[in-house]
């Protein structure tokens, strides 16, 4: 079954389709609600990232990020990479949302929660995900300094393919 909400009106997107969830949203992300969507009986492992905005970038004070998205193509990139991860990893359930618009320091701007029977399943999947969602999905962001003129980027960490540690 799939479930397809268009967040025109409220600024949500998102898609479900068995074991699978992925939305966009302005509004703050809710780490519980990431965690629910995952949960089953048959899993013995749920592990989240949360990436959250962080004060500084190569040594420049960040004042907060910005993203936007192209919204239906992020949310079909997002579901073929829960979709991959789900049977790759024999997983029972990911969700993914992406928060868009300001993300101030401190506060997420993606949430990634996977749950499996094993562990190691889980934490594979999801740094998985994660890299596939950085590398493909069609999210922006701008990162604000504090005095500066912002930059836009690919929704991955680095310049010009300099990556940073998370």
């Amino acid at each position: 079954m799939r479930d397809v909400k268009d967040g025109d009106v409220n600024n949500v997107w998102e898609i479900s389709e068995q074991g699978c969830f992925v939305r966009l949203t302005h509004d703050y992300l809710n780490i519980q609600e990431a965690i629910d969507k995952v949960r089953s009986p048959m899993a013995g492992a749920i592990v989240l990232f949360a990436g959250t905005t962080r004060d500084s970038f190569a040594g420049k004070p960040v004042k907060e990020l910005q993203y936007t998205a192209y919204n239906r193509l992020a949310l079909r990139t997002m579901m073929a990479i829960c979709k991959d991860m789900l049977s790759k990893h024999g997983l029972k359930g990911i969700s993914v949302i992406h928060r868009l618009g300001t993300v101030p320091i401190g506060e997420e701007s993606i949430l990634i929660a996977v749950s499996s029977p094993h562990r190691q399943a889980a934490w594979r999947a999801g740094e998985e995900a994660l890299e596939a969602c950085k590398s493909r999905v069609e999210v922006w962001k701008r990162e604000e300094f504090e005095g500066e003129e912002g930059v836009w980027r690919a929704n991955r960490d680095g310049a010009m393919g300099q990556k940073v540690d998370s």
